[in-house]
């Protein structure tokens, strides 16, 4: 017998409950994704993903916490509520009769089944959806369950993990099912508010106003291969407004692209994840290996490889003295040309900051996309941990060859680069996590969609924030730090810089082209402008300098990443005991006093103010000798004059006070 799978509606209710159960009683199977012929047993060993195509086949929410939640850890949670028919509401059906027809073929209920659980021994609060159960409509059972579960997570102090399937409100309760898009995202806002992380693990479908509120709220948004998400279905759109959809219109692979999930994981690959942003997003210890899936109980087994690697399988490298870990006298620094320095500061093998992050993170999660339009591939931001502490990296990319550099927009950041990095630091900030950035820019992409889509405002409101993290912020200038687009990442509890690194408020060829109208005159601007690791460290820009290996950090990468390394470890650790207060207080302390000393000359102003007016009272009573003119115009000037300098005088008084 041959079964054909079914592909779930597109953003629409399955009113008849069908789930391809039948599909799991038969030897063979139809693909919903490629129509290829599949053996069931492989099918099911496979967690019901096509071993041909990929194609992910939905899964029952009991499915989704058997194969996701530690064996032997998953308690259900008790959000069973009273049916809901406000409407009284009948179309060729009674409302009722729908609730108990749906309730008899999916056993359940309501459309969401929660449970605590483990995940790798990571202890978490579950909401699964179930697409059978009338669509996984979002009624007012469905969102008191959500909230419940989110109540849960948040008494407990508990991360929450939403898994969604859904075409979208269930109309049949009219405007009550809309406020269940209100309650559930303030349930979200609570867990933001406490700290306590969240995860949405979006599967196909999720439409309407449960990609409204509770699917995309969550801290980090993961989703299955070919799942699709959004406000209107693909239906609904070219009903409404007459327009051609493109190909992969609302699937994860075009979510990615514009910026609204972070990654994308196959079915085998999700506990291996998931384990790993709990384990990093809850500052558990960590574990030598993650296990891998496993498929739903009662069913054959299939071992699967680890997702994670073990910390013993790099290579040791010898950690240098506690003296050569970080220079903070200038005096040990070479002296060289500036020019040179900016030389070896853009050498296309230098390690990139996804170099260091191999090298030096252990259970790496890159986060993806500004959650409005964009995933900028000039910034890359993730979280995972540094010699066992869980960190937030946030770093501009380049590349080592012309394609990759094109592909990264030359580690130029666009608007959507910089609100990608403040979503990375706000998550930090909520977490309790450091941040780290790592930066390697010429400056923000000058483009005209740059301008158009803010690139300065984005700029300013990262400053403004990290200004104010609650968080320990170590910045590192790895090779250029070009201006503004370097300084969006670096206003930090500690600045430090490579040895052959440059930082400056605008390339030398730029300041040449400007000041000395000849672009080929970059060398003398990069002297005039100082902007080598020494000058900085001696005016105390940079609080300390990161050696290289003799030839540079692209001479070994592996060495470089190591004394790395062992800087931010060694800086960290100074840190991380500070309270909020005295992070927030010191680092603004740090910045603050950059140019302070200009104001002294404020007196000095004020006496020259006063020695102008009277060199022209003197001009003033000469000319009008000369020109046989005295008496009242004289002094009416004059006492004009004067009480022109006493209204100065005290505006000088008030602002000194």
């Amino acid at each position: 017998m041959t079964v054909t799978l079914p592909r779930q509606a597109d953003g629409t209710s399955d009113r008849d409950g069908r789930d391809g159960t039948a599909a799991r009683e038969t030897s063979w199977l139809v693909c919903g994704g490629c129509r290829a012929i599949i053996y069931a047993k492989r099918f099911v060993r496979s967690l019901r993903v096509c071993p041909e195509c990929g194609w992910h086949a939905p899964l029952t929410a009991v499915e989704r916490l058997t194969t996701l939640l530690d064996p032997g850890s998953v308690a259900l949670v008790d959000t069973v509520v009273a049916d809901s028919d406000p409407l009284g509401f009948v179309d060729s059906r009674p409302y009722a009769d729908r609730l108990r027809d749906a309730r008899a073929a999916t056993g359940l209920a309501e459309a969401v089944v929660s449970a605590r659980g483990r995940i790798d021994g990571n202890p978490v609060v579950v909401a699964a959806m179930d697409f059978r159960f009338m669509g996984g409509s979002l009624g007012a059972a469905v969102g008191e369950a959500v909230t419940r579960t989110a109540e849960t997570a948040l008494r407990e102090r508990t991360p929450l993990l939403l898994v969604t399937a859904s075409g979208g409100a269930r109309m049949q309760e009219g405007v009550l099912s809309l406020m269940q898009m209100a309650k559930t995202s303030q349930a979200l806002g609570q867990l933001d508010e406490a700290g306590i992380l969240t995860l949405a693990l979006i599967t196909d479908p999720t439409f309407g106003g449960v990609a409204a509120s509770f699917a995309t709220l969550p801290d980090i948004i993961i989703a299955e291969p070919g799942a699709r998400l959004g406000f209107a279905g693909p239906r609904v759109i070219q009903q409404t407004i007459r327009q051609t959809l493109p190909a992969g219109f609302q699937t994860a692979e075009f979510l990615l692209r514009h910026g609204v999930v972070d990654m994308i994981r196959p079915r085998a690959e999700l506990r291996a994840t998931l384990a790993r942003l709990l384990t990093v997003g809850s500052r558990r210890a960590a574990r030598t290996a993650v296990p891998a899936p496993r498929p739903a109980p009662s069913r054959p087994s299939v071992s699967r490889p680890s997702a994670s690697q073990p910390s013993a399988a790099r290579p040791p490298v010898p950690r240098p003295s506690e003296g050569d870990t970080l220079i903070v006298d200038p005096e040990r620094l070479p002296a060289r040309e500036q020019w040179e320095s900016v030389r070896l500061a853009r050498r296309l093998g230098r390690p990139t900051t996804l170099d260091y992050i191999a090298l030096m993170i252990e259970d790496w999660a890159e986060l993806h996309g500004d959650r409005m339009s964009e995933d900028c591939p000039a910034m890359v931001c993730g979280l995972g941990r540094l010699e066992g502490t869980p960190v937030v990296v946030i770093g501009t990319q380049k590349g080592h060859s012309a394609a990759e550099l094109s592909a990264r927009n030359y580690g130029m950041p666009s608007p959507a680069g910089y609100r990608k990095a403040a979503r990375a630091m706000r998550l930090a900030a909520k977490l309790g996590l450091p941040v780290i950035t790592l930066i390697d820019t010429a400056g923000a992409f000058p483009g005209i969609d740059a301008e158009r889509n803010g690139q300065s405002v984005a700029i300013a409101e990262n400053l403004r924030l990290m200004a104010g993290l609650p968080v320990p912020v170590v910045a590192v200038v790895t090779g250029e730090g070009g201006s503004g687009g370097a300084l969006a990442l670096a206003i930090a509890d500690r600045v430090l810089m490579c040895a052959n690194a440059v930082y400056s408020v605008i390339s030398p060829e730029g300041c040449a082209a400007i000041l000395w109208k000849d672009a080929a005159a970059g060398p003398k601007a990069a002297a005039a402008l100082r902007v080598d690791a020494r000058e900085l460290l001696r005016g105390g820009i940079v609080d300390g300098v990161v050696p290289e290996p003799e030839g540079g950090a692209d001479s070994d990468h592996l060495l470089a990443a190591h004394a790395l390394r062992d800087a931010l470890t060694s800086t960290l650790a100074r840190l991380l005991p500070r309270d909020q207060m005295t992070l927030v207080t010191g680092r603004r302390a740090r910045f603050r006093r950059f140019g302070a000393d200009t104001l002294t000359a404020l007196d000095d102003d004020r006496e020259l103010d006063h020695e102008l007016d009277r060199d022209l009272d003197r001009d003033l009573d000469r000319d009008l000798d000369r020109a046989g003119v005295g008496g009242h115009g004289a002094d009416d000037d004059r006492d004009g004059r004067d009480q022109r300098g006493r209204d100065r005088d005290g505006l000088d008084e008030k602002e000194s006070a």
